[in-house]
Parts: C-alpha cells; sequence; structure tokens
C-alpha cells in the first residue's frame, strides 16, 4: 500500500512551519526513513499519515485515497503504529497489550488472544512472556511487544516512530535485524523516524533527508544519498565518513577467503606458535584469538583467548570484511557461513584490492 504526500505542510497558530511543503511517494512494500537533526519535522510527518497531525495544507493518499476521508479512529486501528519506550499499557498484560487493536476491532477475546500469542512469537518472544507486566520486561523486550501490538492491526503500513532510540547498541543492532527479519517475510509498507544516519542507511530502502524548517532536502536510495548528497547541508549531516558507509552497498565478490588453522576450545594447543592462532569452539563457531608465544597448560580455556574482532559472513556487504579485518587483534577479520561457523580469513590489504577495482552499487 503506498503513501504519497502532495504538498503536504503544516503551520501552527504562531507561525512555526513544521513540515514546509513535502511531496514524496512511499513505494510499496518498501521501508522509508525520515532522518534529519532536531527540529526538521520528521515526525510530525509521520503523525499526518495516521491523522495525530492534521496537515495546514496538502494531502495525504494512502492506497491512492485521501486519508480526510477516512474517520481518524478507524484510520489509527488499521495502520500499525510503534514509539519510543513502547507506550505500553503498564497495568495489562503484555498479551493484553498485544491484543488490543483486535479487540478494539470487535474481535471475541479468544480469537485476541489467541492472535497475540502468535505474535508474540513473531517477534522472538517466547508465549509465557504474555503473562508479564511490561515494568517485568527489559527495554528491547518492551520493544519487540511494542511492534507485535502494532502488527496486530494486520495493517499493510506501519508506522515507527524512533523505536529502537531508547535502548543500548547491542539491542538497538539485534532490534533492527529483527526489524528487517519481519519485513523480508511480511513485505509491509514502513515509513521510519530516526536521527540516526547509520540506522536509516541499514534499514532504509529510501532515504528522506530532512532539513531544519520541514523542507525535504534529498530522498533516493542509501547508496545516492551517501555518494551523491545534494548539498552541503547532505554531505555534512550524512558525516564525513560517508565513503566507508558506502562500502554497505558494494558487492564482497573477489575478497580472497584464506583457510586458516584452528585450535578448538576444551583441546590442548600442539604448538603455542609466533603468530595469532584462531580458536573455536567443537561445532567450529570462533571463539577468540591465542596471542603469539602463549603457554597453554593443558587444555584450551576461553580464558586464554583475547576477544575478536566483528564477524564477517560470507555473501553480506564488503563493509563488513573491511570491519572484521581492521577490528581483529590478529589483523585478520574471521570469515563465517550462514551457520556461523568458520571457513576462514581476511586481511585488510585483501578488502582494499577488490574496493579499488570500480563495480556497481547496489542497496541490499
Amino acid at each position: 500500500m503506498a503513501i504519497e504526500f502532495q504538498h503536504v505542510t503544516k503551520r501552527y497558530p504562531d507561525g512555526t512551519v513544521a513540515v514546509d511543503d513535502l511531496s514524496l511517494t512511499v513505494e510499496d512494500g518498501t521501508i522509508t526513513v525520515f532522518v534529519g537533526p532536531s527540529g526538521c519535522g520528521k515526525t510530525t510527518s509521520l503523525r499526518t499519515i495516521n491523522r495525530m497531525v492534521e496537515p495546514t495544507s496538502g494531502t495525504v493518499l494512502l492506497d491512492g485515497k485521501d486519508i480526510r476521508d477516512s474517520d481518524p479512529a478507524l484510520l489509527r486501528r488499521g495502520i500499525g503504529y510503534v514509539i519510543q519506550h513502547a507506550g505500553l499499557f503498564p497495568h495489562r498484560t503484555v498479551l493484553n497489550n498485544v491484543a488490543t487493536v483486535p479487540l478494539l476491532s470487535g474481535w471475541d477475546k479468544a480469537k485476541a488472544r489467541k492472535r497475540a500469542a502468535e505474535l508474540l512469537e513473531t517477534v522472538g518472544l517466547p508465549v509465557e512472556m504474555g503473562k508479564r507486566y511490561p515494568a517485568q520486561l527489559s527495554g528491547g523486550q518492551q520493544q519487540r511487544v511494542g511492534v507485535a501490538r502494532a502488527l496486530a492491526a494486520d495493517s499493510p503500513v506501519l508506522l515507527m516512530d524512533e523505536p529502537f532510540s531508547a535502548v543500548d547498541p547491542i539491542v538497538r543492532e539485534e532490534l533492527q535485524d529483527e526489524l528487517l527479519r519481519l519485513q523480508s517475510q511480511l513485505g509491509k509498507t514502513i515509513v521510519f523516524v530516526t536521527h540516526d544516519i547509520d540506522e536509516a542507511v541499514r534499514l532504509g530502502d529510501k532515504i528522506a533527508v530532512m532539513r531544519v524548517g520541514g523542507k525535504l532536502a534529498q530522498y533516493g536510495t542509501p547508496s545516492e544519498v551517501l555518494r551523491q548528497p545534494v548539498d552541503d547541508f547532505v554531505a555534512s549531516f550524512v558525516g564525513k565518513d560517508r565513503g566507508y558507509r558506502g562500502l554497505s552497498f558494494l558487492s564482497a565478490a573477489g575478497v580472497v577467503v584464506t583457510p586458516t588453522e584452528k585450535i578448538v576450545v576444551g583441546q590442548a594447543v600442539p604448538d603455542a606458535g609466533s603468530g595469532w592462532q584462531l580458536a573455536v569452539n567443537e561445532a567450529g563457531e570462533p571463539r577468540g584469538w591465542l596471542p603469539p608465544g602463549s603457554t597453554v597448560d593443558g587444555e584450551l580455556a576461553e580464558t586464554d583467548l583475547v576477544a575478536g574482532g566483528s564477524l564477517y559472513t560470507e555473501g553480506a556487504p564488503i563493509r563488513g570484511a573491511l570491519d572484521a579485518a581492521l577490528s581483529s587483534p590478529a589483523s585478520l577479520g574471521v570469515v563465517v557461513d550462514a551457520d556461523g561457523k568458520v571457513t576462514g580469513t581476511v586481511s585488510a590489504h585483501q578488502v582494499l584490492d577488490v574496493i579499488e577495482k570500480p563495480q556497481g552499487a547496489d542497496h541490499g
């Protein structure tokens, strides 16, 4: 279900312009991210879609129909909405929080609760968690419940207003992964608001960069915004390291993965050696590095190891390969397959050799 902004402006009585003549189309089944500094109108723009904010002028079309022709309450029930801190009802159980929209839509209680339990599993939470109250959950778990509640409307449209900004970076990355997984399954039309350009680049099929005063500065794919900023404002906002971020859209085809000898945690180390040695568990998953010249008495323990850098999964964009090499204490990035098992290593030089060759820049 596509969303179209046609010359949308929001001006408040004191003369403040929050959104200034916004025109763009959010394509069906894609994630469009509104990004920009505070006061740029990104949240206001999002809230015009479900009529929580009424534009001063202009039109918002949902599936080709003017949203002003819909009753606001009915419109909102049919659009998923996720906000920062999840916005859960504190005195309702998790299951009843998720069941709220189906119940408002006239479902009987048993059917609504069954659907809520299914949605908890969909967002990666055990069904037993439905008996708890929001205060008994971590921040990341609360956000997952918020996403489940938004999905309960079973609408093709999902609005997300800085939903992951209140959690720590590790949980935030997990939630981003979860959203991308859900999108690959459900194919919603998602409008996502963030102030974080890295989050926008990671999640968006398209990015709308807003400037203070509610003006749209640039609308395009992440690759276009990073590689071809339209002006100094966009170039400054996406950052001086936008070239590195742009590696997220380059294929790693051609990067040479070098087979490497491995030592196994829980087994004796035959030779400490003069170089770094990669340690894995019995399943072949990486556990860390044994520094040069280390002495291991008896079986190798994880306490003997130095933590590795990031891991590069085969087939992912080349940025991950370079980061793995640069973050590794051994200056060798660990390459794993889809099951997380080590297939070899890669050096920064090997990656840079590929980067220097001309190649396409496709998002995905």
